[in-house]
C-alpha cells in the first residue's frame, strides 16, 4: 500500500483528493491536514510514502512545509498541488526538494499516476506545470526563450548518450526501476546514471533535472509505463 497524507486548507479540496485516491486499491490516505504546520507533524507521526500539499496554506505554507518534511522525514516524497499564477512558488518548491507538481484542474488519473511516481522515487511534473515552468523561466530569467532552450540543450549535450536517454525518461516521470526495465539494465546502473546527470547538469534533485529536460525540449508529449 502507498500511504498518503493530504494537506489543503479547503475541506472540499481535501475531500476531492481523497475521493480520487481511494479509487486506487493500492493507495491508503492515512491523514489529512488543514495547514502546513499540522502537515509536518502528521508526516512525522504517520511517515507516509507521499505527502500531497497545497502550496498556499495558513500557519506554514506548502513550500516551507515541504522543506521541513524533506529534512525531518526524507523517505516521504512531496507532491505539490498548484493553481495558475503560482509559478514563482513552483520554482521555490523545486529548490526545497519537492518531487512532483500537479495543477488542481488536472485529470484525476494524473493525480494517481503522480502519487505512484513519487512513491517510487521519481520526479513528476504535470505537462501543464512543466510548460508553465519553462515559460516562466524564459520570461523572468536571463535571455530569450530560444536562448534558454539553447542553453539547456548545451547542458544536455554534455551528458553521455546513455545519460541523455535516462534524462528523457526521468523528465517523463519514470522511476529508476521503470527506466531500468525500459533500458534492460539493473536498477543500480540507473541510480548511478541519475547521480551523474544531476552532477553534470548542476542541479540538486530529479525534479530540477526534469525541468532542464523539458526546457531542452527532449521529453515526448506523453510517456507511460507498459
Amino acid at each position: 500500500m502507498i500511504r498518503v497524507l493530504i494537506a489543503d486548507d479547503e475541506a472540499m479540496i481535501r475531500a476531492g483528493v481523497r475521493a480520487v485516491l481511494t479509487t486506487d486499491p493500492t493507495i491508503e490516505v492515512v491523514a489529512e491536514a488543514a495547514d502546513g504546520r499540522d502537515a509536518v507533524e502528521l508526516v512525522r507521526r504517520h511517515r507516509p510514502a507521499v505527502a500531497v500539499l497545497d502550496i498556499r496554506m495558513p500557519k506554514v505554507n506548502g513550500i516551507d512545509a515541504a522543506a521541513e518534511i524533506r529534512r525531518a522525514v526524507p523517505a516521504t516524497g512531496v507532491l505539490m498541488l498548484t493553481t495558475f499564477g503560482e509559478d514563482d512558488y513552483i520554482l521555490r518548491a523545486l529548490g526545497g526538494g519537492a518531487a512532483g507538481f500537479l495543477v488542481k484542474s488536472g485529470e484525476p488519473e494524473e493525480l494517481i499516476r503522480a502519487v505512484h511516481a513519487v512513491a517510487e522515487g521519481a520526479a513528476y511534473l504535470s505537462p501543464k506545470v512543466a510548460a508553465r515552468v519553462v515559460a516562466h523561466l524564459a520570461a523572468t530569467g536571463v535571455g530569450a526563450p530560444a536562448g534558454r532552450r539553447s542553453a539547456a540543450r548545451e547542458r544536455v549535450a554534455a551528458l553521455t548518450t546513455r545519460e541523455r536517454e535516462v534524462l528523457v525518461f526521468l523528465g517523463g516521470g519514470l522511476s529508476n526501476g521503470q527506466i531500468a526495465r525500459r533500458l534492460h539494465v539493473v536498477e543500480g546502473t540507473i541510480k548511478a546514471h541519475v547521480s551523474s546527470i544531476l552532477a553534470r547538469l548542476g542541479v540538486d534533485n530529479r525534479a530540477a533535472a526534469a525541468v532542464v529536460a523539458h526546457e531542452a525540449g527532449i521529453v515526448p508529449a506523453a510517456q507511460s509505463e507498459p
